[in-house]
């Protein structure tokens, strides 16, 4: 049964780092036993979830829980979508870190590490698994806690104990609303499981407000536009495996609650449909216009995630929008376009923060100025890298291009429609456009200054290319990213049955629609190995007949011989874009005070805050604390006074309890 096989990989998973807390630090044994535990669970649940894909009917398992009075699990075809990324890049990122973060270098902080690793990937799988809000929830705040101690693995470093902090604000904000959500769903429907809502008799406005629970609570994990505050900093604090599953697993579970959740509530109104697609575009958009301005690599990657969720969301929103006006074919588009860029978006950002992490592993930094020339020093990372960077871009023949097809197709379908929708895809089309646009430049800007060119630093002079662990798990992923711009006909069966199980209510069904009807996938991927064809054959035959001119001018200022300061970096690279979006970014720059006849070295930086925590949530709070200062008068540190307040409490809690209304009415009468 796929159900008991998946609760096999959870307790592999989460017991595999509990081994290594017992044995001594300076041993690899401890991480070794946790990769292979891990990797045994990644084999069972893969099996479960193949059998899952087979027999796609889901079964359900009660746990026997005392205080759900038994909590529901059961995996459906959309739980095992899910379920597969979780299960892929735990794995990977297990093998990785057997390099990237040897217990033999690291033994204060790999046991912590790989326990926690463990304990994240089971609480993921529980909660795509749990039917029940109990079961959801327990997953949910497993998987939360174990986040926050990944991100904190350097602890004693202040921006990782910073990064931590705003992120356990940020979750457990986001556990809260989910808690309101979840009470409000028992008084709904009179039970913590999560079927259908019937249509019938259910109130307007409780309908609503689960929407905006949902929306709420589940855009802060997913990373939504502008709740996205805790994300750039957790995913640039943390070790760079831990970045690759929070990005490319760990936010997808917030768009799996918000995929279920809204599988389960009746008759969407077009509003749902709208605001997500607003959502999702705005996020698109801001998250690339501020991955631009970095110049920190995992933290551009980080706002990268911003952008990818939004993509997400458009997909999302459009298939709400076929929901609404009953289009069977916007569903279909929609969500396979969704679903299928949360494996995509899985695939090709692990790659990339993996390959983050082996740039930090060769060169000993992340900050972009200061790389160059790395091509030469990483062969295989620059290879993959860029597997990676024409996939997020959205560029033919690799994954992304084809979910992004998928959700252009859709809202172009939507522009044959005299409705009010058209007007929204109108909105949404030149953004996911523009979006793709600004990627390219992004990646232009971060392979040309890291890989291309000259050293700009000795750091990146004595790189060297990473360990047989670290570039396999990244082949892996490239070579899947490859697989699914080849054939994406492959994917869609899977894309079928789990669209299939999102949409529950027969008011408007997928059945009788296939997706290769409406996207022809598989002339799509001949046109891909023709298109490739097209662009590699000339460029070899041009490569094969240039000439080098060992000749230079007398007059040619100097380029006979560039250095690593005569080269683009990545500021002056995107200056010109920053300063198209300057209104948005605000960026500020840090100009050198040149004076005297012989000037010491200086030198200029740019800076661009963050614009939810740096330029709001901070300074609010900032302003709030000051305002409330007068109250420190009441916090002495003399056990006397809180004695006094203990009890001061106290007697109003106790004077709740006398009657005054009855007394006043006796006095009243006497």
């Amino acid at each position: 049964m796929p159900v008991n096989l998946n609760a096999i990989a959870i307790v592999l998973m989460a017991t595999s780092g509990i081994p290594g807390l017992f044995m001594p630090r300076a041993s690899a044994w401890g991480q070794r036993i946790a990769t292979c535990m891990v990797c045994l669970g990644v084999l069972a649940g893969l099996t479960g979830v193949g059998i899952g894909f087979i027999h796609p009917d889901c079964t359900i398992y009660i746990l026997p829980w005392q205080a759900s009075r038994g909590a529901l699990v059961g995996i459906d075809a959309l739980s095992a979508f899910f379920m597969v990324p979780i299960l892929v890049m735990g794995g990977l990122g297990s093998i990785y870190g057997l390099s990237y973060w040897p217990q033999k270098r690291k033994a204060r902080t790999a046991p912590k590490l790989q326990f926690f690793w463990g304990t994240l990937m089971a609480g993921m799988s529980l909660l795509v698994i749990g039917k029940n809000a109990m079961a959801f929830l327990l997953g949910w705040e497993i998987m939360a806690l174990s986040a926050f101690f990944l991100i904190s693995t350097e602890d004693d470093r202040k921006e990782c104990r910073e990064s931590g902090l705003v992120y356990m604000i940020a979750t457990h904000l986001g556990t809260l609303t989910l808690f309101g959500l979840f009470v409000l769903w028992r008084y709904a429907t009179g039970s913590f499981d999560l079927v259908p809502m019937p249509a019938a008799g259910s109130s307007v406005l409780v309908v609503n407000l689960l929407f905006f629970l949902a929306l709420v609570g589940f855009g802060l994990k997913a990373g939504i536009m502008p709740l996205h505050f805790w994300l750039p900093g957790a995913h640039a604090a943390a070790p760079s495996h831990v970045s690759a599953i929070l990005s490319g697993v760990m936010l997808k579970m917030g768009i799996y609650g918000l995929v279920r959740m809204l599988s389960l509530l009746p008759d969407p109104p077009a509003l749902w449909g709208g605001l997500i697609l607003f959502l999702g575009a705005t996020s698109g958009l801001l998250g690339v216009v501020f991955a631009l301005a970095q110049h920190d690599l995992k933290r551009l990657l980080a706002y990268h995630s911003v952008e990818n969720i939004g993509i997400i969301l458009m997909g999302l929103g459009l298939a709400m929008l076929g929901r609404s006006y009953d289009r069977p074919e916007w569903i279909l588009l929609g969500m396979a376009g969704c679903l299928l860029h949360v494996w995509n978006h899985g695939l090709f950002k692990s790659l990339l923060f993996l390959g983050a992490g082996s740039i930090m592993h060769g060169a000993h930094t992340r900050q972009i100025d200061e790389l160059g020339g790395l091509a030469r020093r990483m062969p295989w990372t620059a290879t993959l890298f860029l597997v990676g960077a024409v996939a997020i871009c959205g560029l033919p023949p690799l994954n992304g291009f084809i979910s992004e097809f998928l959700v252009y197709v859709g809202l172009f379908r939507t522009f044959l429609q005299p409705m009010h929708a058209a007007s929204l895809a109108i909105v949404a089309v030149p953004a996911l456009a523009m979006i793709g646009a600004l990627a390219v430049a992004c990646f232009v800007k971060v392979y040309g200054t890291v890989f291309l060119g000259l050293p700009r630093t000795q750091a990146a002079s004595r790189a060297h290319e990473s360990q047989a662990t670290m570039v396999i798990p990244m082949l892996v992923l490239a070579i899947s990213c490859l697989t699914i711009g080849f054939a994406p006909g492959l994917v869609a069966p899977v894309l079928e049955q789990a669209v299939a199980a999102w949409q529950f209510h027969p008011a408007s069904t997928v059945d009788g629609l296939a997706l290769t009807t409406l996207v022809p996938l598989g002339a799509l991927g001949s046109m891909v190995l023709v298109l490739l064809a097209a662009s590699i054959l000339p460029a070899l035959y041009v490569w094969s007949r240039r000439t080098v001119r060992k000749d230079v001018g007398t007059w040619d200022c100097g380029y006979a011989r560039p250095g690593p300061r005569m080269q683009y970096t990545s500021s002056s690279f995107a200056q010109s874009l920053v300063c198209l979006f300057k209104s948005i970014l605000k960026p500020r720059t840090h100009e050198p005070d040149i004076q005297g006849y012989s000037p010491p070295p200086s030198a200029m930086a740019s800076h661009v805050d963050e614009v939810v925590l740096d330029r709001a949530l901070i300074p609010g709070f900032q302003s709030f604390r000051k305002r409330l200062g007068w109250f420190n008068r009441f916090q002495q540190g003399q056990i006397q006074n809180y004695i006094f307040y203990i009890l001061a409490a106290l007697l109003a809690l106790l004077a709740t309890l006398v009657p005054f209304r009855a007394l006043l009415a006796s006095l009243l009468v006497s």
